[in-house]
């Protein structure tokens, strides 16, 4: 109770790094094949996002146990020291067995959830490779790993596979820091904190060799595994200006759209022209953006597989996907795959949930952007992008099992013979003008019998 505890102290404390971008310029992308790639993005909405490692064996919050700063949120074992909880966690790749893995029914799921583009933690900070890399052998294909034999070894190439056979748009998570890596925390000294632990100026060949191995793992995330959409790198304090923790990104973006032309990149919380889009954590902003931009958020309370772990309610998930997109945003929602490689039962019964109401209501969703005001009272709007229908998402309260018999529209002026339908009934609505608005009335057997719960569309054309 305690870890999930510390676990949400941490979810909320990174939801502050959101203040980064106040101030922050955003740069307008020039190159054609990125922008059309950055609109076709904006189109999908709804995005799957899974981080999973040798630490779901455990439930332990990713990386950040075997982070030695004096923070609150970083939590681990104190019976044991530091030297022996750290080497215990780097050998959790010796039992790292998830004979369970089977992308085919990940990839199912989030197609029956209505999610359109998947992100995957290739590798998070503690530098374990979810892939066959040959810079390093800590990794899933390693010989110490037990999962090295199984048919699906490489199981990035297995996840990619069966999404790409799905049509999802495929995003790639890496970590810039690595926590494994002799060139980024390096045996000589004791690691300091998050960063690298020594001084570049005085140790440039080292910092040297860490580009290098940087460089190389993109290059074979970017050559060995199919068409990748989106490189979304985190570790933002990996940056020039901090220490002057220089990975040279413009050497390895140009590497990377050299081999993935139109290739989306994100430096999170970094800015410039590596940022394509931005990536609020776990938060909502208040008003629309103007340029991209997607909330990432976890479906329980920790981005990694916990036990005991509580989920938001379907009726919020929805909710936020409403809200968000009628801000001009994509929610890239995150499960915690287990260690056996199995998405757990509450997660799959929430997304199946969100299925069954995007099955009623995508229209909604997909293709749309902000339209003002965006939101008032339970209402929320989005317009269709080609067609120019208008839609209103009506938001229901927590005892409101049902839609009201009627909905007041305040800031729609339909021309005369505009017509006003709802998602999942056949047939037009009766409406009339009060005051700058409209009130339309809802079909008595709707109201009834509504196909979904949560929150329900009209449309307007």
């Amino acid at each position: 109770m305690r870890r999930l505890l510390l676990c949400v102290v941490f979810v909320l404390w990174c939801t502050l790094l959101k203040a980064q971008y106040e101030g922050m310029e955003y740069y307008w992308e020039q190159d054609s094949a990125v922008k059309a790639k950055l609109e076709r993005w904006q189109d999908l909405k709804f995005g799957f996002f899974v981080h999973w490692g040798p630490y779901s064996q455990k439930g332990y919050c990713e990386s950040w146990t075997i982070c030695s700063e004096d923070v609150d949120w970083i939590q681990r074992d104190t019976t044991i020291s530091y030297d022996e909880y750290y080497r215990n966690y780097v050998d959790l790749k010796k039992t790292f067995n998830p004979v369970k893995f089977d992308p085919d029914k990940w990839a199912e799921l989030a197609k029956e959830a209505g999610m359109k583009y998947f992100v995957f933690t290739t590798k998070h900070h503690d530098g374990f490779c979810m892939w066959d890399t040959r810079e390093t052998d800590y990794k899933i294909t390693s010989k110490e790993c037990p999962y090295h034999t199984a048919e699906k070894a490489d199981v990035l190439k297995e996840i990619y596979r069966a999404f790409g056979e799905r049509d999802f748009m495929i995003g790639a998570y890496f970590s810039k820091p690595d926590w494994n890596s002799p060139y980024y925390w390096s045996e000589r000294w004791q690691h300091g904190d998050r960063n690298v632990n020594y001084k570049i100026k005085e140790h440039p060949w080292m910092w040297e060799k860490f580009c290098n191995f940087t460089f190389n793992q993109v290059k074979e995330l970017m050559t060995g595994y199919g068409p990748v959409d989106i490189l979304w790198l985190d570790g933002g304090w990996v940056a020039p200006e901090n220490r002057g923790q220089d990975i040279r990104l413009d050497k390895i973006v140009d590497m990377a759209r050299g081999y993935q032309p139109g290739l989306i990149v994100v430096d999170r919380w970094v800015g410039g022209k590596y940022e394509n889009y931005r990536t609020p954590e776990q938060k909502i902003p208040e008003k629309p953006w103007d340029y991209p931009w997607e909330t990432c958020m976890t479906m329980a309370n920790q981005w990694s597989y916990l036990p005991w772990d509580k989920y938001k309610p379907t009726r919020e998930l929805v909710h936020n996907l409403v809200d968000i997109v009628s801000k001009g945003g994509n929610f890239l929602l995150n499960v915690g795959v287990d260690g056996n490689g199995e998405i757990p039962p509450e997660g799959i019964k929430i997304m199946k949930e969100l299925g069954a109401w995007m099955k009623i209501n995508g229209e909604a969703i997909y293709e749309t952007r902000p339209i003002a005001p965006y939101k008032e009272a339970k209402i929320c709007y989005t317009r269709h992008k080609s067609n120019g229908k208008i839609y209103a998402i009506y938001l229901n309260d927590e005892d409101e099992p049902n839609p009201p018999s009627r909905i007041m529209l305040y800031s729609i002026k339909p021309e005369k013979g505009t017509k006003v339908s709802l998602l999942g009934y056949k047939g037009n609505l009766s409406y009339k003008r009060v005051g700058n608005g409209i009130l339309v009335t809802l079909p008595a057997s709707f109201v009834k019998n509504p196909p979904c719960g949560h929150a329900w569309s009209l449309c307007i054309f």
